[in-house]
């Protein structure tokens, strides 16, 4: 991967949501992109690149990419794909009625885990009749309880989308889930200062003993996993997007020194942060 010089941060978008044929506007093809909204991508045909944070995925078929806020991502210049893009907003995603919450929560939580699904050929028919006709309302001349509308289309494929990563799991509508799905949520807003079990805990009202046994049934990971992987997600974010320096870094993520943030960046990937970033610096020169 190149390196850049900066990030662009994506733009507004009107009602907290948007529906666009890929061939007519390819996302992010020009700048490394990072996402204000949620993103989900069907491509139906075509070839490239897409680079999602630190991963490269080849575009070889028809496949769904998931895309969660905060996420950091690009087309490749030379890609060329078919299908459909749909951005929406949390304020926008109020409207989807609640029995579709745990799907999104499966699906947006930890995305890097979902990027990418690929669904059987039954289920591409299915879905690109739904992209089809969520279009279709998309693009209607405005009526009354329209997003209302593309609402309940975005919640079927959601659900379906869900089908697609098989979520078999027994808890999925339980009390353990529930708390689970808050403690994501709260997690993805405030894990940028909060680092402790505790901080989440407390607010949870639970004991921090509950929330990790309750995420180790619900995902296989300790809520402690769970709150490093968010943070090193966004330290390699900023150290392979930004010229931000460690200190700088260190003190964005709430680390008292820049030394506390490089013990706990190598404790958890087995790299410091300067030989992480010096691995981006020299590749595509």
């Amino acid at each position: 991967m190149k390196p850049v010089s900066g990030i662009v941060t994506e733009t507004v978008i009107s009602n907290s949501f948007s529906a666009k044929r890929l061939e007519d506007d390819i996302p992010y093809s020009k700048n490394f992109v990072r996402l204000n909204y949620h993103h989900i991508i069907m491509i139906e045909s075509g070839n490239g690149v897409l680079t999602i944070d630190e991963h490269s995925f080849d575009i070889a078929g028809q496949e769904i990419f998931v895309l969660s806020k905060g996420q950091i991502c690009r087309f490749e210049n030379d890609s060329s794909v078919c299908g459909y893009h749909i951005s929406f907003g949390d304020c926008f995603w109020e409207r989807v009625p609640s029995s579709a919450s745990n799907c999104k929560a499966v699906l947006f939580n930890n995305a890097s885990a979902n990027q990418k699904l690929i669904p059987d050929n039954a289920e591409v028919e299915e879905f690109l009749q739904l992209f089809k006709n969520l279009m279709l309302e998309y693009t209607a001349s405005s009526y009354t309880n329209q997003m209302d509308v593309l609402a309940a289309y975005l919640k079927i494929i959601m659900i379906k989308l869900a089908n697609v990563k098989i979520v078999k799991e027994e808890t999925f509508d339980s009390q353990d889930y529930i708390i689970y799905r808050k403690f994501m949520e709260l997690l993805s807003s405030q894990y940028h200062s909060l680092h402790a079990v505790n901080d989440y805990s407390e607010m949870l009202n639970i004991t921090p003993r509950r929330l990790s046994e309750l995420c180790k049934r619900c995902s296989d990971k300790s809520a402690k996993e769970i709150i490093n992987g968010q943070i090193i997600a966004e330290a390699k974010r900023l150290l392979q997007f930004s010229s931000h320096s460690v200190k700088e870094i260190a003190y964005q993520l709430n680390f008292g020194t820049s030394e506390q943030f490089s013990h706990f960046f190598k404790k958890n990937t087995e790299i410091s942060p300067v030989n992480y970033r010096s691995k981006f610096i020299h590749i595509g020169i």
